[in-house]
């Protein structure tokens, strides 16, 4: 990998694949290339935080990349350069990822203020990448002052996005029955607007009908005076998607003027931390060789219900610190 400091500059400067370069260094599971990105992360940390953090989240098939793309470019044609980092879900099998939004949002990737980055999620829950936080900071000193992040899209538990950005836009589809989801504690409860997607056609009507039963239900979980705005859109149609630009955009204005965009973007540092802490020690632990040599025993233990998993985990935390078992 190209020298830290040089790469930055290069990424600071503009060169787009200075910035593609960057993330697959800091999306590397090298351990030799964990000191390198460290630097770079530190050379451009200055350069960061510059931009509307938008989270998109959303089941599969509700059009997420198609309001991307749509939304992308209103923001462009508004003045944004708009940077896209779409996560997409990896296999348990081979751990593969298709990483086929680039493809879907073609006539924005072809723009020169977009940039799209397609990552695989690997093993993390909540569907977000790992290093999707560092992602968008490097994003961010490139001079993109529009970042989006389209979450993996499994449900209810994805909830990672919202530790990440400064909006978290939630995506609905009419008429599959999902409208008593909004009295569900999950993504609906930290979701900044929902979006009701698919208000087309014949299933116009149902849109309608979502969006207002979601506005109900929504009371529900929220205190007064913190209402959730919910959009009834057609992405493919570009009907209702300036509206919605345009309230995300006050909303962040608002946020900065007051204060509060800073204090959230504080909170998800100090979370941030604590979940690098518990990877980091999950790595080390698994790397510990007292632990490896301990860990197939254990496994065949657990798996012959013989010894429980809590048991088996203070073994093996126990072998990590030196201490008997």
């Amino acid at each position: 990998m190209s020298d830290p400091a040089a790469l930055a500059a290069r990424l600071q400067a503009g060169d787009r694949t200075a910035l593609a370069r960057a993330i697959t260094l800091i999306e590397s599971t090298r351990s030799d290339h964990r000191d390198t990105a460290e630097d770079l992360l530190a050379a451009i940390l200055p350069a960061s935080g510059r931009s509307l953090r938008l989270g998109v989240t959303g089941a599969p098939g509700v059009g997420k990349s198609t309001f991307i793309e749509t939304f992308g470019l209103m923001s462009l044609a508004a003045g944004r350069r708009v940077a896209v980092l779409a996560v997409d879900p990896s296999s348990k099998t081979t751990g593969g990822s298709i990483l086929g939004d680039k493809t879907r949002m073609g006539d924005l990737a072809r723009q020169t203020d977009a940039f799209i980055r397609p990552s695989p999620a690997g093993p993390m829950l909540g569907g977000v990448a790992r290093r999707t936080r560092e992602t968008v900071w490097l994003c961010e000193a490139a001079g993109f002052d529009l970042v989006i992040v389209e979450t993996v899209g499994v449900g209810q538990s994805e909830t990672a996005v919202a530790d990440l950005v400064d909006l978290c836009l939630l995506m609905i589809a009419p008429g599959g029955g999902d409208e008593l989801q909004g009295i569900k504690k999950g993504i609906v409860e930290i979701a900044d607007l929902l979006v009701v997607n698919k208000a087309d056609g014949d299933l116009a009507p149902a849109a309608q009908r979502a969006a207002s039963e979601y506005s109900h239900a929504l009371r529900l979980l929220r205190p007064v005076g913190a209402a959730v705005p919910v959009f009834a859109i057609s992405a493919l149609e570009k009907r209702g998607v300036e509206k919605l630009r345009q309230h995300v955009e006050a909303a962040a204005h608002i946020g900065t003027q007051d204060g509060s965009l800073d204090r959230k973007r504080a909170a998800q540092a100090r979370a941030a931390l604590w979940s690098e802490l518990g990877e980091s020690l999950l790595d080390a632990l698994k790397r510990d060789p007292k632990v490896a040599k301990l860990l197939p025993a254990l496994e065949t233990e657990v798996a012959a219900t013989r010894l429980t998993p809590s048991a088996a985990a203070s073994r093996a935390l126990a072998a990590f610190r030196g201490v008997p078992s």
